[in-house]
C-alpha cells in the first residue's frame, strides 16, 4: 500500500500516543511537507479522532458499566478520585483549564486526555468539543512553529 505523505501525517495525528505533537514533525522533517499543509493535515486528524472518541466515551462507559459489575466499580472509583484531586482546576480556571490541558504540548496532555477529562467531568459534548477544537488549534501551531525552529521546546525529566 502506498500511502502519500498527507495521508500518514493524518493517520499519525489520530493516534493517542503521538497525535498531532507527532505527526506535524514527522511531516516536516521526514516528509519535507510544508509547515501549513502539516498543520491542516494533522489538527483534520487528531479533531476527528477526538470527536469520535468524546462522542463515544459515554455510550461506552455506560454499556461496560452496565454489563460488567467491576467496570462499574472501577470507574465509579476513577472518576471520584480525578474528580478529588483535579476539580480545583476546573472550578477556578473553568473553560480555560481544558483549552490549556489540550493545548500545552506535553506528556500525557492532548486532545485524546482533554476527551478524557471533559467526559470525567461531566462537561457535555457540545461545550468540550469546541474547547477541545481551540486547544488543538493552539497545540498545533505550537508544534509548527517549534518544528520549524521558531519555538524551542525543551522537556526535562
Amino acid at each position: 500500500m502506498n500511502l502519500t505523505p498527507e495521508l500518514i501525517t493524518f493517520l499519525v495525528s489520530t493516534l493517542p500516543v503521538s497525535e498531532l505533537r507527532g505527526a506535524i514533525p514527522l511531516a516536516i522533517g521526514v516528509y519535507n511537507l510544508s509547515p501549513i499543509t502539516a498543520f491542516i493535515y494533522a489538527t483534520a486528524g487528531n479533531i476527528i479522532s477526538v470527536s469520535l472518541l468524546l462522542w463515544l466515551l459515554e455510550p461506552l462507559s455506560n454499556y461496560l458499566s452496565h454489563h460488567f459489575y467491576f467496570l462499574n466499580r472501577f470507574f465509579a472509583w476513577l472518576f471520584e478520585k480525578t474528580r478529588r484531586r483535579h476539580n480545583h482546576h476546573f472550578e477556578i480556571w473553568g473553560s480555560l483549564a481544558l483549552i490549556a490541558f489540550v493545548a500545552i504540548p506535553l506528556p500525557m496532555t492532548g486532545g485524546w486526555s482533554g476527551a478524557v477529562a471533559a467526559f470525567v467531568f461531566g462537561i457535555p459534548f457540545k461545550e468540550a468539543l469546541p474547547l477541545i477544537i481551540t486547544g488543538i488549534i493552539i497545540a498545533g501551531f505550537i508544534v509548527t512553529l517549534a518544528s520549524m525552529g521558531i519555538l524551542a521546546i525543551q522537556y526535562q525529566l
